[in-house]
């Protein structure tokens, strides 16, 4: 059997833990530089605010409805996940994190038990420990637990967990299901299914799939097939590692001031390599871009990239420094308000796996990797960014706007709740 355990409206969810004033008050989660609503309470939803919502056009709304509107708070809701991470490591073993939010569990082994009962107990040690309303469905494949998830949600069922493991209660559920609705089946797939007169998941799952497979592809033929029950998307506890590690971010004011570019390049490339130490990767490839703001009709544009390859891949922060540098000065044009930066590192290996240089010395390689570990090891203990490189700058003018963001609460110690006696 397989779970999926799912955090409802994870972001605002979130804010209401250490807001609890705001439970049954409609909340909004705003994008980077408080532009879209990415995150709804259901009290939203039911106001007909749609995702992507931009704030300037719903304002009116907020006002009217005293809606309570945040800045997206990625590092309080970062910790929040860990923490559900945690508590779910507690009742299985088998465990793939899909999202932020979301995670699959594999109960291989655990015949003995009453899954739905052992969930209920997740469930409810998720509320008691962290104040999060977790849904979970349990079935025999991914795309049935899916949408066990769905129902659980949406019928309020009892202890938030909704076991799909019997025909009936499958075939009920399948049946009200728009095809559309299900987990893989895209706008376009549900308006040609629709067309052949396949309208619900059941209809599809009854459906010839040799056919549809011939029609659309494999992958068609193994949402029939795990709508059956028979699993056959795999389960995957060790993410393969990213391929390629993009940092970009607007500024929450254009520029012209190529300081301040320079020090938010430096700033994406200090966050790229953290990544890629994590994974154990190095990069032979880096590529810096900018641009200006494509929306804006008032100002000129431009926008450019240069990539960069490095002599030897590497992991080290100041190898791609340099680098970033000395293509930010290549591409970069007065006269232009700038709104984005970016860096992509790229050509990702093992860092087990590469060929040494001849001419470069391996003191140097040690010490330079002995400097990184103790670099991350301080940040890891004291927060991101206590010690960075000095070309990064101090006053981060260049960041985006935050306006309505909530306090780290979980991992600043200035931020912790105080309880006065």
């Amino acid at each position: 059997m397989i779970a999926l355990c799912d955090v409802n409206n994870f972001y605002v969810s979130c804010e209401r833990v250490f807001h609890p004033q705001l439970q049954g008050r409609p909340v909004i989660v705003l994008s980077n530089n408080d532009g879209c609503a990415v995150a709804r309470s259901n009290e939203v939803k039911n106001l007909g605010i749609k995702m992507g919502a931009p704030l300037h056009q719903i304002q009116d709304l907020v006002r009217r409805h005293n809606i309570a509107v945040f800045s997206s708070n990625y590092v309080l809701y970062g910790d929040m996940s860990n923490r559900v991470d945690d508590i779910i490591g507690l009742y299985s073993d088998q465990v793939e994190n899909y999202s932020i939010d979301e995670s699959f569990i594999r109960f291989d082994g655990f015949e003995h038990l009453n899954l739905t009962r052992h969930c209920q107990q997740m469930v409810q040690q998720i509320d008691q420990w962290l104040g999060l309303p977790v849904c979970v469905g349990l079935a025999p494949s991914k795309t049935l637990a899916k949408i066990a998830n769905h129902y659980a949600k949406k019928l309020k069922v009892d202890g938030n967990v909704l076991n799909l493991s019997h025909e009936y209660h499958i075939k009920q559920a399948l049946e009200h299901l728009p095809v559309g609705e299900i987990w893989g089946v895209g706008r376009r797939l549900s308006e040609r299914l629709n067309q052949m007169g396949i309208e619900t998941a059941l209809q599809l799952r009854d459906a010839d799939r040799k056919t549809l497979r011939k029609r659309f592809s494999v992958n068609m033929e193994r949402t029939i097939m795990e709508l059956r029950g028979v699993a056959c998307v795999e389960f995957d506890a060790d993410p393969e590692k990213k391929k390629e590690i993009v940092c970009t971010r607007s500024f929450g004011n254009k520029s012209d001031d190529y300081q301040l570019l320079k020090e938010a390049v430096a700033y994406h490339v200090s966050r790229g390599c953290v990544t890629l130490r994590e994974q154990g990767s190095v990069a032979a490839c880096l590529t810096v871009g900018i641009k200006t703001n494509p929306f804006s009709k008032n100002d000129r544009q431009y926008s450019n990239s240069i990539t960069l390859q490095l002599p030897q891949p590497s992991d080290y922060t100041g190898h791609f420094l340099a680098a970033a540098s000395h293509g930010l000065r290549r591409i970069f044009k007065r006269g232009f308000q700038y709104k984005k930066v970016g860096i992509m590192l790229a050509n990702l290996s093992d860092k087990g796996s590469v060929q040494q240089d001849l001419f470069n010395p391996e003191p140097v390689s040690r010490k330079n990797d002995q400097l990184m570990q103790v670099m991350d090891q301080i940040n890891d203990r004291y927060g991101k960014g206590k010690l960075r490189s000095g070309t990064e700058g101090f006053s981060k003018q260049w960041v985006m706007r935050s306006e309505k963001k909530s306090a780290a609460f979980t991992t600043r110690w200035e931020d912790l709740i105080k309880i006065k006696s």
